[in-house]
């Protein structure tokens, strides 16, 4: 029998009763009305919100009642009947004779009924999963068939009575539930490592330093208020609501913009490529720390040239070259042993073992799901921000620290008068916030669905803004200690990039006391930040395409994450070769760098102007019980593309350059990376095209199908059995360990 809560609703329209107080019937004119206003799929939803009118009669009584619903009538003449019956001492009449009162057999109707038994006043305390009761019309069968939909909201056991041979078992993957998140911190841990990653630390400082220094943290803020948070908050009430990764997602947006999800799983794919190279730079700095003397403190090494020198600049005003900047590109990457993208050279198997560390920790991060990320994050996520911490108060005691400060935030109001100041602040807040990737669906589509994403994008955003700012106390800190110790300026130094976190830090840690431990837990930094970031984009790939194939795939999830992490770790080796900076270099600007703005474009668009902006609203009201106000539905309609839009022309139009003073690059590997960028692009319309071909209609019907959203049945569970009228034939009941849901047909 079925159990469920004395409240209820149809769709979105709260003000439409089901069933009214001291009533036991309801009609309602036409379903093709709820299609109008709630669902594209007439589906109507039996749902328990705060505020929903009382189903039962006021005479029964919630420990004897029975509930039976019916829906009949053809066309517009469809109407939707509930009646209750309590028990013999009630003088309500029974479900059967309702059906059978309420049958008329001029219309040949066809019934479903729902019939169950409220039992105890538990019903009453317990946290009940909705029941839908769908209607999906077939242009070629009986558009009277009706379909009941249990979404069972943990694990389901079929008990023992009778069972249909047909009726899905508790091995199929409609009745699996999805994960979530053991902890809510959890979450946030995992997003918070997403966003603050190795760029807080090497780009932030230079970009606001060059940009105005303090004056720079206006444009940023704007950026971050009307650009970045409107399409974070986006994303994580995406995959919230609707409980599916990058490309399962797209049928329940805009079915026709389904390539944006494969493209974001190319680009999740570069990612991985390189970035997990970049992380193993930083294993071989770390197990190069275990030593009594750093080995980038001296000239003393094989690998020193004459140039090498511990004293900036010479009489002549040329610069020599620093043992930390040597052992950098003549030990660790030996780059000199490369002809540069034509000639990469051989793989260097030290390197590539550190590289190989990383995808294990990787793997056995990621393997089990949420449950083996959510425990890894808690050492990931944290262990910054108290290395951070300690690495501050050990700057600031170094002479030249305030330099470095001061250097760092003092304002230059005449910048803000600079368009490329601007751009460069709406370029950070995008590639720092991390929209576009995936990752912020896949995270949030393990949270629960009443989950206030809403906080949760405010909150992470802002620790975002704080870690870059505390990362730039750190790096400045170090960069005026390192000026005056070298009688230079701090703009001399080399503050981007590589060239800081691989350089001109290890060589200022290499002057302090202690120098082994301070570089230890500088490098333990590096691999954490590295790591949250690698397990977010690793995560939005295998997400989706479990999602997208939860038999082939979801089912062996370890076992695809093992073969996906290898092939990944063969088709990153490249970058392991003593020419693999230049490729690292190039797959960063060409791979994700330029066309994951436009898929965020694409994203918005698809979000704010075919799936609806009220209707994503109203998604989210569902969610949290309110609606975003007119400044976020603003925002991801106008603002937000326009803001994505005019980075991806200032991208197009000024290129981040990739040749430096040692080496230029070659006109063909340019041509490559334009090539890298145009594969993921080209998912977009390539995919239009096959969907165009396979869907059936005349062109104009196939176009608006393309563009309508497929799936519009509640997502809030995933697990799911479906049973229709012509399945009925005898009783099946499923038992619910936890709520006692069952269902008899």
């Amino acid at each position: 029998m079925i159990r469920f809560p004395p409240l209820c609703r149809i769709g979105r329209l709260s003000s439409l009763p089901l069933c009214a107080p001291d009533s036991s019937r309801f009609s309602v004119p036409g379903i093709s009305n709820i299609h109008h206003h709630a669902f594209a799929s007439e589906q109507l939803r039996l749902v328990h919100p705060a505020h929903a009118i009382p189903m039962l009669p006021e005479k029964a009584s919630a420990s004897n009642g029975t509930v039976a619903v019916a829906v009949e009538g053809s066309g517009s003449q469809k109407r939707i009947q509930c009646g209750n019956s309590p028990s013999s001492s009630s003088t309500s009449p029974s479900a059967e004779s309702l059906l059978k009162q309420q049958q008329q057999p001029d219309k040949m109707a066809k019934e479903t009924n729902l019939s169950g038994k409220v039992s105890g006043s538990a019903a009453a305390d317990e946290q009940h999963e909705p029941i839908l009761l769908n209607h999906h019309p077939d242009d070629q069968q009986d558009e009277d068939k009706a379909q009941i939909v249990f979404f069972l909201s943990e694990t389901t056991a079929v008990s023992a009575g009778s069972h249909r041979p047909d009726a899905p078992n508790e091995d199929s993957p409609a009745l699996e539930e999805r994960e979530t998140w053991a902890k809510k911190a959890e979450f946030l841990l995992a997003v918070i490592g997403f966003a603050v990653d190795l760029g807080n630390v090497w780009r932030f400082p230079y970009i606001c330093y060059k940009n105005g220094g303090g004056a720079f943290l206006i444009p940023y803020v704007v950026m971050m208020v009307f650009g970045g948070l409107p399409l974070f908050y986006m994303e994580l009430a995406l995959g919230q609501f609707h409980r599916s990764g990058c490309l399962t997602l797209w049928k329940r947006i805009c079915p026709a913009l389904k390539g944006v999800g494969y493209a974001i799983c190319i680009i999740d794919f570069y990612m991985g490529m390189y970035y997990n190279t970049i992380i193993g730079w930083a294993v071989y700095y770390f197990v190069a720390s275990f030593t009594s003397e750093l080995p980038w403190t001296s000239c003393d090494h094989p690998w020193n040239t004459n140039s090498c020198a511990l004293v900036g600049p010479v009489d002549n005003g040329t610069f020599v070259r620093s043992p930390a900047q040597e052992y950098f590109e003549r030990n660790v990457l030996e780059n000199y042993r490369s002809d540069g993208m034509d000639d990469l050279g051989p793989i260097k198997w030290s390197l590539a073992l550190c590289v190989f560390a990383v995808f294990v920790l990787v793997y056995f991060s990621l393997w089990k799901g949420v449950r083996s990320t959510g425990k890894a994050v808690w050492i990931t996520a944290v262990a910054p921000y108290i290395v951070l911490i300690i690495l501050l108060f050990r700057g600031a005691s170094l002479p030249g620290a305030g330099d470095g400060i001061r250097y760092f935030l003092t304002p230059q109001w005449s910048k803000l008068a600079e368009t490329k100041v601007w751009t460069d602040a709406a370029s950070q807040v995008f590639f720092s916030l991390g929209p576009g990737f995936g990752t912020l669906l896949a995270l949030s589509s393990y949270n629960k669905f009443h989950n206030n994403c809403f906080y949760d994008a405010l909150l992470t955003s802002s620790i975002n803004l704080a870690t870059s700012l505390l990362a730039g106390f750190v790096i400045f800190a170090v960069l005026g200690y390192m000026a005056e110790i070298r009688n230079v300026s701090i703009d001399q130094l080399g503050l981007e990039g590589p060239g800081l976190v691989f350089v001109v830090y290890p060589e200022a840690i290499a002057t302090m006391a202690g120098s082994t431990f301070w570089s230890m837990i500088f490098f333990f930094l590096l691999i954490t930040l590295g790591l949250d970031s690698t397990f977010g984009g690793l995560e939005a790939m295998i997400t989706g395409l479990c999602d997208e194939y939860p038999v082939l795939l979801g089912r062996r999830r370890e076992l695809f994450v093992g073969i996906l992490l290898v092939f990944i770790y063969l088709c990153a080796l490249p970058t392991t070769t003593y020419g693999g900076m230049y490729l690292v270099d190039l797959l960063n600007v060409y791979g994700p760098g330029i066309a994951i703005l436009f898929l965020v474009f694409v994203e918005a668009m698809g979000v704010s102007w075919c799936y609806g902006t009220q209707r994503f609203s109203d998604d989210i009201e569902s969610m949290l019980g309110f609606q975003p106000g007119p400044f976020w539905k603003i925002t991801w309609a106008y603002v937000s593309p326009i803001f994505i839009l005019l980075i991806f022309i200032c991208t197009l139009i000024d290129p981040v350059p990739l040749d430096t003073q040692d080496y230029t690059y070659p006109a063909w590997s340019i041509k490559v990376g334009w090539v890298l960028t145009a594969i993921p692009l080209s998912c977009i319309p390539i995919y239009m095209i096959y969907k165009l071909i396979i869907t059936k209609g005349t062109f104009v019907q196939r176009l608006v199908k393309m563009f309508t959203p497929e799936d519009t049945s509640d997502p809030r569970n995933l697990s799911q059995m479906t049973l229709t009228a012509r399945d009925a034939v005898a009783p099946s009941t499923v038992s619910h360990h936890s709520t006692s849901y069952g269902t008899q047909v």
